[in-house]
């Protein structure tokens, strides 16, 4: 099974959310399982050179509308057994964001990330790669299924290739005027609601939902969410037309990666076997954020993009309950929204000894959180599929979450009466529902041979990518046996 995966990121190069994590990810199982994998990411100029061995393949012509782009195409080594294709080309990914800056997204992201996608196609035929399979990931790939039912439709190279499309969050959906069609080479005859149009803007989410042979999502809850009114971004009708094409695969996380055994970030590594180890970490981790050092207090940590989606906002309404009458410590690591850099930072300096707010990405305190803390927060609106809970249980530290998409999936509610489940969950989006989330993990918590039996049980979990790799491939079959489509133009 040959397949090429077209990306807008990948851990280790470039990330700002679990997307670049499974790409990271996914092909090495992949490959372990014996498919033929390789990868295209963007050439972004924060992708540090010199500490991946990068070397030059060769220069190409993209078409970009009505110009021809020379793009530079590179290959990196910094991933076992998966090549990594770097595209550079003109200044579209010479700046410092991936998608913006400070003032917003970048204003030619659509021409960016369609010279990614015909960048792509051209080098399949480049380097002489007909895979079975395209798997594109999020907006930034969805003009790749377009352009093949389009463009490349009477081209006998691309004929046998089928196309697969993952949203890792519908919320993101590349929006744009609908004279974009033209710059990005598209007849204005696909300007239609049953393709590209959507709310009239030009829509690339929804051209990798309506073009590609089949889409799958981050978890099977979410694949059900997002064919209602309330979870599907406008995109439900869409979404639940195509519920036979639609299936969710729950990410994986990598337990090489992620192992308190191993981790040179900890104070001191440990196992389910000895989770004593643990305690040292709390108190490095109270030290280093300036809270209080004291073994019993319980520690909850929150590593997020601070942003509304993952909750924010519950967590400033429940402040007060929380750290003012609750014996408990809170921390925080993220970069978002200033609006909510500016909330926490008010309840930082009033809470003060009970809340350490860290507002930057600090790979090395995320994870001494992950094994420091004895709870672990998630408290969001909706959550696609969710790593962080799949990472805590890692290091045994507990899950206070809201059941919502992946949280399903993974998070079963804890009974203190017979110690089942692995997490504490709440359905309401509500303060009250939080906090009494919190109130049932912090009774549990007292009964220390309960907790350590909790502790122990969780972090034999597993939640690796083989069975989700297994899926895909799975999935991957089921497409070579979709008949070619139809051209659409």
């Amino acid at each position: 099974m040959k397949i090429a995966m077209c990306s807008p990121e990948m851990v280790p190069f470039a990330k700002t959310g679990g997307l670049g994590d499974v790409v990271g990810a996914l092909p090495r199982a992949l490959r372990s399982l014996g498919a033929d994998v390789f990868v295209m990411i963007p050439g972004y100029t924060s992708i540090d050179r010199s500490e991946f061995r990068v070397g030059r393949i060769g220069k190409l012509p993209v078409p970009v509308g009505r110009t021809v782009v020379e793009a530079v195409l590179k290959e990196c080594f910094a991933v076992p057994d998966v090549p990594v294709l770097l595209l550079e080309g003109g200044d579209y990914f010479s700046r410092e964001g991936l998608y913006g800056d400070e003032h917003g997204d970048y204003p030619d992201n659509a021409e960016r990330f369609a010279f990614l996608a015909r960048g792509f196609l051209e080098t399949l035929k480049l380097l002489d790669f007909a895979p079975d399979i395209v798997h594109c990931h999020d907006w930034q790939t969805g003009l790749v299924p377009v352009y093949l039912r389009t463009l490349y439709s009477h081209d006998p190279f691309f004929s046998p290739i089928r196309s697969l499309f993952t949203v890792h969050n519908l919320a993101y959906q590349g929006l744009f005027p609908p004279e974009t069609l033209e710059q990005v080479g598209l007849d204005s005859s696909l300007f239609t609601p049953d393709q590209l149009e959507f709310w009239g803007k030009m829509s690339f989410m929804k051209g990798g939902l309506v073009f590609s042979d089949k889409i799958s999502t981050v978890s099977p809850t979410y694949a059900r969410e997002i064919q209602t009114l309330e979870a599907g971004c406008g995109l439900d009708g869409v979404l639940s037309a195509r519920r036979q094409d639609l299936e969710g695969i729950l990410n994986g996380i990598d337990p090489l990666e992620w192992n308190p055994t191993t981790d040179r970030a900890l104070k001191q590594q440990y196992d389910r076997r000895a989770t004593r180890g643990k305690l040292a970490n709390k108190v490095a981790l109270q030290r280093k954020t300036r809270l209080k050092v004291d073994e019993s207090v319980p520690l909850i940590g929150l590593i997020s993009r601070l942003v509304e989606q993952k909750g924010i906002d519950l967590i400033a309404h429940a402040a007060d309950d929380l750290l003012g009458k609750r014996d408990v410590q809170l921390v925080i690591l993220g970069t978002g929204d200033p609006r909510y850099h500016k909330l926490l930072e008010g309840l930082a300096k009033k809470y003060r000894k009970r809340l350490s707010l860290n507002i930057r990405f600090d790979l090395t305190l995320a994870r001494q959180i992950y094994g420091g803390s004895d709870f672990f927060l998630m408290p969001s609106r909706f959550e696609p599929c969710g790593l962080g809970q799949m990472i805590s249980f890692r290091y045994g530290t507990i899950p206070i979450v809201r059941r919502t998409g992946g949280f399903v999936d993974t998070i079963v509610d804890y009974n203190q009466a017979t110690g089942e489940g692995n997490g504490f969950v709440f359905e309401a989006y509500t303060p009250a529902a939080l906090l009494s989330a919190i109130d049932r993990a912090l009774e549990a918590y007292g009964d220390k041979r309960k907790w350590r039996s909790l502790v122990q049980r969780v972090m034999a979990l597993d939640f690796s990518w083989n069975a989700s790799a297994r899926n895909y491939l799975a999935l991957y079959e089921s497409l070579t046996k979709v008949a070619q489509p139809q051209p659409v133009a």
